[in-house]
């Protein structure tokens, strides 16, 4: 993995209308992004994880331009990917490519499979018809299939087969940047490993950068390179894998990993149970949106200021969103927090 930025984001937010009354007029709006900013580098798995709707899909979506952002910028390879239109955004998807969760829902049950896989070469204007069909032929065998695979049905295949053909139809462009939408949350804890596999083959093997969306951080452990950890839109930590999981700080993100199950009944691990339940993103609280379920949130503080996401004291490339862990704030007393 190199240092270079392959994936510049920058105050990004994403807002969508809430319609009522009789004339549908908007009433409000829900904030499923809200000014998130964050890098991503050529050639690694950034993880992006946190409770369901926490916004994940939202912003992997926006990164690829199937869903437009509300204002913030997207800078790809120094193309501001938000704000482009008609030839010069197709020209840039053909970089960028998402693979979807439900690997049956993506796929048209009425086209073959070697269709759905060649209908991005055919929309780019990549080569005539055998020449797609050579393409699809050898991008169905580096995803574990079989040519034959290409003149039969979603329906034919298994969900793991049917991930692997979404794979496929994402990387036969051969594009720069992949967003990988919980890929392996629908399937079976065998072919989740499979899946997995392969696509840490396929990203040396073709160069790919990932990010990688999930809500399982055993899995996001697996394969990511550095971790970002969301909640109610907003970005509360992000660092390296090791260091995340060996030293979290934010108390979210504690919450969520002392969840994951520990394969050894002689360990124990501290579990961190969260009072109450996700605030609504139509309202959601002033100052730091967690600290009505937070441990230590300190009265004053966080229920006013909003947290920035600053370095961690102490640590190399961790930054944190927490009033209590980072910036002017550090000195309070733990028996003044609730």
């Amino acid at each position: 993995m190199s240092e270079e930025t392959l994936i510049e984001v920058r105050d990004l937010t994403k807002d969508f209308p809430v319609k009522g009354g009789i004339l549908k007029r908007t009433i409000g709006h829900v904030k499923a992004v809200d000014n998130v900013s964050f890098d991503i580098y050529k050639g690694e798995t950034l993880g992006l994880v946190g409770e369901s709707g926490c916004g994940k899909t939202t912003l992997g979506r926006m990164l690829v331009r199937l869903l437009d952002p509300t204002s913030g910028t997207i800078h790809f390879e120094g193309h501001d990917v938000a704000h482009l239109e008609g030839r010069q955004l197709k020209a840039i998807r053909k970089q960028m490519q998402i693979i979807f969760q439900d690997p049956f829902s993506s796929l048209d049950p009425r086209t073959l499979v070697g269709d759905s896989i060649a209908e991005g070469l055919k929309i780019h204007g990549v080569g005539d018809a055998d020449e797609r069909r050579q393409k699809v032929t050898e991008m169905l065998e580096i995803v574990g299939l079989e040519a034959v695979h290409a003149r039969r049905f979603p329906h034919e295949f298994s969900g793991g087969q049917r991930q692997r053909i979404g794979i496929a139809r994402a990387l036969i462009l051969r594009p720069k940047f992949v967003v990988a939408d919980e890929p392996v949350s629908a399937l079976d804890v065998s072919v989740q490993a499979q899946v997995l596999n392969l696509l840490r083959e396929l990203q040396g093997e073709l160069d790919l950068t990932l990010l990688f969306i999930a809500h399982n951080l055993a899995v996001v452990e697996h394969i990511s390179d550095r971790v970002a950890v969301m909640y109610l839109g907003d970005m509360v930590e992000a660092t390296e894998r090791h260091a995340l999981y060996r030293n979290p700080t934010h108390p979210y993100t504690r919450a969520l990993l002392s969840a994951i199950p520990v394969p050894n009944p002689e360990l124990r691990r501290e579990r961190v149970i969260l009072e109450g339940d996700v605030p609504s993103p139509l309202n959601p609280p002033t100052g730091c949106k967690f600290h009505p379920r937070c441990p230590i949130a300190c009265m004053g503080v966080c229920d006013v200021e909003r947290p920035q996401l600053l370095q961690v004291a102490g640590e190399t490339h961790h930054e944190a969103a927490c009033h209590l862990r980072t910036g002017a704030y550090q000195h309070l007393d733990p028996e003044v927090r609730i």
